[in-house]
């Protein structure tokens, strides 16, 4: 996807390093990530902070392993380098720079409307969530996002909320700090670059957006602005955040793009989390991958072997739906519903999937966990690169805010 700069479209997404990823993590985030790799312009990260938001209390040595072999697992199922800028947070100081600055103009009213507050709160009962930074992570979260300019976020539907939120401190920031000294005038200076013909259609278009609300207007201003090759990076944000009637646009408002949940349950049948400890790792043993399928509870109905069930209320027949095919998934369910197999060999199919899935992956991981040393100079490489990136946006943003005296 191209964005309206010309560029690649940019996709920042993260992951929390609380514990080894498993197969909800697989089908719910990384396949969408090594998809988006090949379209956009993708920044993943490790959200080592945002952990420490819920585990502040977890031994250091804990979190440091699960970084590490979390990379592991997304360069195991093919997220690439090559193709996207992988990083740890903590890395980039700009995070925690942005963070701060945004937290000084977020009222604390949005902190606590935001729907995930209260709710984590209740989940996580024998945690001690009354902190600043559980309230605040919010803000973390927003300083990610727009630190890179971010036009699409990843995400499932319970974060929506999230994105908004990101928005509006994007919008509430350059609301105070987008009027830059002689707005108007720089602009008109703008507007004279894109030539006789091209500075009258903007004007054009611009009024028939401020003064009818002609949003076809506003999308042909901004094709307009995306094709001339005339103004610089700055010109161009001024151009477009004067098409508005607004300021210069200093940090981005990012778009939810919105991601199919995980379909796959857990080995109970609840969503897979570790916390119900109903998971299949990653890179777990062949013999606990066996066992855990084999014991996956079943339609209640068939108490005997001969008992008909119906593949409906089966956990085992969600699993059917990712990793069979249409003629496995045929012979499972007439099997099921005439009883002319039985549970354990309908299982086998999965368990026969499962371990060639997990043999790939642990193929995969093998280099990186016999030299870890090629695990941290990926990150290494990728922390650079979000560095610089991050450096470009804090430089904005100190001078806009005037702080850039030193």
């Amino acid at each position: 996807m191209i964005s309206k700069n010309g560029q690649a479209e940019r996709v920042v997404s993260g992951m929390r390093p609380t514990g080894r990823l498993h197969l909800g993590h697989y089908h719910g985030v990384l396949k969408n990530w090594i998809e988006l790799q090949n379209e956009f312009d993708c920044y993943f990260f490790v959200a080592d902070w945002h952990a420490l938001t819920t585990h502040y209390e977890e031994d250091s040595a804990t979190i440091s392993d699960n970084v590490w072999q979390m990379v592991i697992d997304w360069l195991a199922v093919g997220v690439d380098p090559s193709r996207a800028t992988l990083f740890i947070q903590s890395r980039v100081p700009e995070h925690a720079e942005l963070n701060l600055l945004l937290s000084m103009i977020t009222p604390l009213g949005w902190l606590e409307r935001v729907p995930s507050y209260k709710d984590q709160q209740a989940k996580l009962k024998e945690r001690d969530l009354s902190t600043h930074g559980f309230l605040g992570y919010p803000v973390l979260q927003a300083a990610d996002i727009l630190l890179y300019h971010a036009q699409s976020v990843p995400v499932g539907e319970d974060q929506v909320p999230h994105i908004e939120l990101t928005r509006e401190i994007a919008r509430r920031f350059n609301f105070l700090y987008g009027r830059e000294t002689g707005f108007e005038e720089k602009a008109e200076e703008a507007i004279k670059k894109l030539g006789k013909r091209g500075a009258k259609l903007y004007r054009n278009l611009r009024n028939a957006y401020t003064e009818r609300g002609d949003h076809e207007a506003l999308d042909k201003a901004h094709a307009l602005l995306s094709s001339n090759q005339n103004l610089s990076n700055a010109e161009s944000e001024r151009l477009f955040g004067y098409l508005e009637g607004g300021g210069r646009a200093i940090l981005s408002e990012p778009e939810s793009m919105l991601t199919e949940a995980s379909k796959l349950p857990g080995l109970d049948g609840e969503k897979m989390s570790k916390s119900y400890r109903n998971t299949i790792s990653l890179r777990d043993d062949p013999i606990r991958v066996e066992k855990a399928v084999r014991g996956m509870p079943t339609d209640p109905a068939r108490v005997r072997r001969n008992d008909p069930g119906d593949p409906n209320r089966c956990p085992v027949w969600q699993f059917h739906h990712v990793y069979s095919d249409d003629s496995t998934k045929a012979w499972a369910e007439e099997g099921c519903r005439t009883a002319s197999i039985g549970c354990i060999d309908c299982k086998q199919p999965l368990i026969d999937a499962l371990l060639k899935e997990q043999a790939e992956i642990a193929e995969r991981a093998k280099p990186y966990e016999e030299d870890p040393t090629l695990v941290r100079s990926i990150i290494a490489d990728g922390c650079e690169r979000a560095r610089e990136t991050a450096d470009e946006t804090m430089e904005q943003v100190r001078s806009t805010m005037n702080l850039d005296y030193y």
